[in-house]
């Protein structure tokens, strides 16, 4: 049976129930009961197989109760994005590489419908009055919403799935991300409360690798978390506080900002604070908060190269405090961030650890980098396939102040 005449089946079941059934009133045995009776007397001159029968009874099942076809997408772990540009243009993300879907939606009401499914599991709204929303999946994929006029081709949704085991350090290490020694070296600074910024580009799997990172953090630690959508997977803190911001309501009012939450964090005896992302004024909050007295807090933020992250953040503390001369902002930086680890997808797809830094301090107006490792693509490397390895630049650790007080005497 084609794709087309199992969409037409679909919406025509779909449209019996509605007008037949009270579906509040419906459990969901009943409500399968009922779809698989309408199947054997709509289809009963049709021969249908097995699968396409089971098939058709879960896409009208998850269409009434779940995300429709979205249900499967999401349920298939090889699909790392989805990216829905109006009901008929489905495109998805298969091991770096993208695909247009055959399925679509039944109209653009059918997509809006699932939106609002979306967004109010997650007590978030959109609308004419918000058409943009940032939310997740109660799996934590994070959601992206634009809906018309915004989106002039119909309702557009982003969806970047996370894996349903939380990333670990062997994980990075059998996908040749980092090196053994560079895993030891990233849970000394950890357990020494070095504060850590994880830069990259989009899909460079910076929150991957702050969940990874996250497991070197002592296991008694009280620990805040601070997020537009709730993503990260930190497993092994019983001491831990997860905070999610909220968007203004439809008057205009109600929204809590990623700023208010790490103010409010510093009330809450942290003993770290880990922000998802940093992507404006907060980035002044976040380096005040390392500045005093809060060690050991992880972030991480959008850009090309090390120094770019640090323009980055000069840029974002000056939308805080536009008022703040540039000089006390790289002084700022300087005293706040101790290591940047930069990640990057390269050209086969891959996500790579590019180069692991120290600021080592703030000298004749430039913030100072001293870079302990680096990615060096060997000989072997092709177009299709990167090749190489991250390696020791030579320069010693500097600032090993931290691991002194720690208790911790090995020379990085």
């Amino acid at each position: 049976m084609t794709e087309e005449k199992k969409l037409q089946i679909t919406y025509r079941l779909k449209k019996r129930i509605f007008e037949k059934y009270n579906l509040n009133q419906m459990e969901d045995d009943m409500l399968e009961q009922v779809i698989e009776s309408l199947i054997a007397e709509e289809l009963q001159d049709t021969y249908l197989t097995i699968e396409e029968r089971v098939d058709i009874t879960e896409r009208i099942f998850n269409s009434i109760r779940g995300l429709g076809l979205l249900d499967s997408i999401i349920k298939d772990d090889e699909i790392t994005e989805v990216m829905i540009n109006g009901p008929d243009d489905i495109f998805i993300e298969k091991e770096g590489k993208l695909y247009k879907m055959e399925q679509k939606f039944d109209d653009e009401k059918q997509l809006e419908d699932i939106i609002q499914k979306i967004v109010g599991q997650a007590g978030r709204e959109v609308n004419q009055a918000n058409p943009i929303v940032d939310t997740r999946l109660p799996d934590g994929s994070r959601v992206n919403v634009v809906l018309p006029p915004i989106s002039l081709g119909g309702a557009t949704v982003t969806i970047r799935k996370f894996s349903k085991t939380p990333m670990t350090i062997e994980q990075l290490l059998r996908y040749g991300s980092i090196t053994k020694e560079v895993a030891h070296v990233l849970e000394l600074f950890v357990k020494a409360k070095y504060n850590i910024f994880i830069s990259g580009g989009t899909g460079s799997g910076k929150t991957t690798f702050l969940n990874a990172v996250s497991s070197y953090i002592p296991h008694d630690e009280r620990v805040i978390t601070i997020e537009d959508s709730a993503e990260l997977q930190i497993e092994g803190i019983d001491n831990l506080v997860r905070m999610e911001t909220r968007n203004a309501n439809t008057s205009g009012s109600g929204a809590v900002t990623i700023r208010d939450l790490i103010k409010s964090s510093l009330r809450m005896r942290p003993e770290r604070i880990i922000v998802g992302e940093v992507r404006g004024g907060e980035a002044l909050d976040m380096l005040q908060a390392m500045n005093t007295g809060h060690d050991g807090s992880l972030s991480t933020g959008h850009a090309n190269s090390t120094r770019d992250m640090l323009s980055r953040l000069e840029t974002m503390v000056l939308q805080g405090s536009e008022g703040l001369p540039l000089e006390a902002i790289r002084q700022q930086i300087a005293s706040a961030v101790d290591i940047i680890i930069h990640l990057s997808r390269l050209r086969d797809k891959t996500r790579k650890t590019m180069e692991i830094s120290e600021i080592t301090g703030y000298e004749e107006g430039e913030i100072k980098i001293n870079t302990l490792y680096r990615f060096e693509e060997d000989e072997k490397s092709t177009l299709e396939k990167v090749s190489g390895k991250l390696k020791r630049t030579g320069n010693p650790l500097i600032n090993d102040y931290k691991l002194r007080i720690a208790g911790i005497n090995e020379v990085i």
